[in-house]
């Protein structure tokens, strides 16, 4: 088997580097476009990224266990939800971002304005990644370790900016919109996983959303947003025994 992770914003596949290195399986952490890499002209939608995730997925030899995590799980659902037939099993965080009645947090909010947008990203680009009042400095509030900011800070750049401000300008009002998800019972057996202190996520709409996708629910106790980061040892834990029961 192999396991491939897909990462979030503003992340790159690094992210992945100490759950992958917990669990000890074949595995390969996808690098999204735009995101630590080159992105094609023109690739500016969710349905590009979300096309682009499906024909990786093809051209690995399987079985295939996907794995996601913020935009990484939200375009995981997308093929799985589509293209059932290219993977063994999946998991994915933030699945309340899949239901019918969200709304995005005040980040995506901001990066959907346009021209307010485009301010918010010259800013963190122009500010030390050092210092503590700047994005980076901030987003260890979320649990995210000084050293691991800093990692983050440092792929960060104006490629990445515009890559996250295409994804969720195509992604209004919300993902339902375009995408739904609803009572697609998906063939491939599902894990929905629970951060218990992640912000951006809703642990009852999530749980609904695992229940129409028939997928199992597993919590990461008092783990935030960035748990890859936080406690990979942790994440391994809940990962290692769901994909060994795979195979």
């Amino acid at each position: 088997m192999t396991v491939v992770f897909v990462h979030g914003v503003p992340e790159t596949a690094s992210v992945w580097d100490g759950v992958r290195a917990c669990l000890g399986e074949k595995s390969a952490a996808l690098a999204l476009p735009g995101f630590g890499c080159p992105r094609p002209h023109g690739f500016d939608t969710k349905d590009a990224w979300a096309g682009w995730l499906r024909d990786q997925l093809a051209e690995i030899p399987g079985p295939v266990d996907l794995v996601g995590h913020d935009w990484g799980a939200l375009l995981a659902l997308r093929v799985v939800t589509t293209e059932p037939r290219l993977v063994r099993s999946w998991a994915v965080d933030v699945a309340s971002l899949a239901h019918p009645a969200y709304t995005w947090h005040d980040f995506a909010l901001t990066w959907q304005t346009r021209g307010t947008g485009e301010e918010w990203m010259r800013t963190v680009l122009d500010t030390d990644p050092g210092d503590p009042a700047g994005f980076f400095g901030q987003i260890t509030a979320f649990g995210v370790s000084p050293a691991d900011a800093k990692q983050m800070a440092a792929g960060f750049d104006e490629e990445m900016a515009a890559s996250i401000l295409n994804l969720h300008r195509s992604a209004v009002p919300n993902l339902w919109a375009d995408w739904g998800c609803g009572d697609a019972r998906i063939g491939a057996p599902g894990l929905v996983l629970l951060p218990t202190a992640d912000p951006f996520d809703d642990p009852v709409r999530a749980r609904t959303v695992a229940d129409w996708l028939g997928a199992a629910v597993a919590e990461l106790p008092g783990l935030g947003h960035f748990w890859p980061l936080e406690d990979p040892e942790a994440a391994a834990a809940v990962l290692g025994p769901w994909l060994r029961g795979r195979a």
